[in-house]
């Protein structure tokens, strides 16, 4: 298994943070991997990462160790993510965008239009026998609804899988790019369409940035296929503190939920062996289910502010938990496409058709809550690999196991239960013993009648000789 590559990335403080704190920060850098930080009781926590971008780091130097693996991978048909998380405000679409996608700064372009120049650069320099296809996908998760950012009109897109894209998006606008300019000019439009903050200055919901990368030999008809997938996450912040009221609280409530889905998704994976990883909890986390110990490099940018006055936010962030990520290339000959097309469209097909059926008669939250016990059952399940069967093998072990451990649970119980009972008919029983004792030594017929009455309840097939 291989690591997920987790950096830092300290902004500069703002005229608001040296209003307030002066040039006081909570950090104190070790070297390019480590560093302290002094937390609200003003004690020191050391913490080590893969990298740590400290104040003056320069854009380049992000891209150079966070992003080139990446690309690299993509191209050789290994899927890669980077996630930028962080509170609002830390420098997450900064980092992402830089000033803007088409900003002529060189030096403050950020990681999506490097990224754009890096895919285009590597394919260029590829051999002419091989033919090389780029599409670009742009959606937004905003109010656990995603919606097309290069199609409004799109504004509650589906989340589908199967064995030959793993997890997709339905229906999802996909525009074919040749060069770097066209794919900045489709950014830029889709970036128009985001929806923004009041403060202008962070967004509000998560966005999801797609490059699929399709190269296939001109001589063999081999192919592979790679994507690379950013995701700007929307800031969290607690709602106390910014004094948010009505639809910005829902939002902000939307997001919060969303963040706390994909960190308990990060912590069920970093627990070891659990029975089930909640992917489906929200729209964000079943979209990374791939990059999230799935077929994906993965690299986490968690952006912090280094004022004093944001020390349990950024505490907040520097615990995000490490997580692990099996990648494998998606590649395939020529003979097996058709096949794979033929086998994924059937599948898509018959479910999707079933589906369909039922929304008829239900209404539509019914259904996906169907599509998603069907698929957690098993009905809908197409292991992609070896590695997927033998998770779903330990998985059904693992739940019958635990069926078992609770099915003795329960027979404890019932034991105990029953134990109980016996001891109660036991004393009952030695009192009916006792009473017709006395009532043979001494004549009292309203004590021989309770005697007579407590043996013919207790011992039904024993004979009692009728009162004379």
């Amino acid at each position: 298994m291989v690591s997920v590559t987790v950096c830092v990335r300290f902004r500069p403080l703002s005229l608001s943070e040296k209003r307030l704190h002066g040039d006081s920060i909570c950090i104190q850098a070790l070297n390019t991997q480590s560093f302290t930080f002094k937390d609200e009781k003003e004690e020191d926590i050391t913490f080590c990462f893969d990298r740590v971008f400290y104040q003056d780091s320069e854009q380049v130097e992000v891209y150079d160790f966070l992003a080139m693996p990446i690309i690299e991978g993509a191209v050789n048909a290994i899927n890669g993510t980077i996630i930028a998380y962080g509170q609002t405000g830390a420098g997450k679409t900064y980092s992402m965008e830089g000033l803007g996608v088409l900003d002529g700064d060189r030096n403050k372009k950020g990681l999506l239009p490097r990224i754009v120049d890096g895919i285009f650069e590597f394919l260029q320099s590829l051999v002419e026998m091989t033919k090389w296809t780029v599409k670009l996908s742009m959606v937004e998760i905003y109010m656990d609804k995603i919606r097309d950012l290069f199609d409004l009109s799109k504004d509650n897109i589906q989340i589908k899988e199967n064995k030959c894209q793993g997890i997709f998006l339905l229906g999802a606008t996909e525009i074919p790019i040749t060069n770097s300019t066209e794919a900045l000019r489709c950014l830029c439009h889709g970036i128009a369409n985001r929806a923004v903050e009041m403060n202008l200055a962070s967004s509000r919901s998560h966005c999801v940035y797609i490059f699929s990368v399709q190269q296939e030999s001109r001589t063999d008809g081999r192919s592979k296929t790679g994507k690379i997938v950013l995701v700007d996450l929307a800031g969290s912040e607690k709602a106390d503190r910014t004094g948010a009221g009505g639809i910005v609280l829902e939002e902000a409530k939307s997001i919060n939920k969303s963040l706390s889905a994909l960190g308990n998704v990060i912590n069920a994976l970093t627990a070891g062996k659990v029975n089930h990883i909640p992917y489906r909890d929200s729209k964000l986390t079943r979209i990374l289910q791939d990059a999230l110990g799935g077929n994906s490099r993965t690299a986490l940018l968690c952006c912090c502010s280094p004022s004093p006055s944001n020390v349990s936010e950024s505490l907040s962030t520097l615990r995000a938990k490490l997580l692990k990520s099996l990648p494998r290339a998606n590649m395939s000959d020529a003979k097996d496409n058709m096949e794979q097309i033929i086998d994924c469209e059937s599948l898509d097909y018959k479910s999707e058709r079933l589906l369909e059926k039922l929304r008829q008669n239900l209404n539509e939250e019914d259904v996906d809550m169907l599509d998603e016990l069907l698929t957690v059952a098993g009905i809908f399940f197409d292991p992609q690999s070896t590695e997927e069967i033998e998770s779903a093998i330990e998985d059904v072990t693992i739940r019958t196991i635990s069926a078992l451990h609770q099915a003795v649970e329960d027979l404890k119980d019932r034991n105990d239960m029953l134990m109980m009972e016996n001891h109660t008919l036991k004393a009952d029983l030695s009192a009916a013993r006792l009473a017709l004792n006395n009532a043979n030594t001494v004549p009292n017929a309203s004590l021989f009648g309770k005697a007579r009455e407590l043996l013919i309840t207790y011992l039904p097939s024993f004979n009692f000789p009728p009162r004379r």
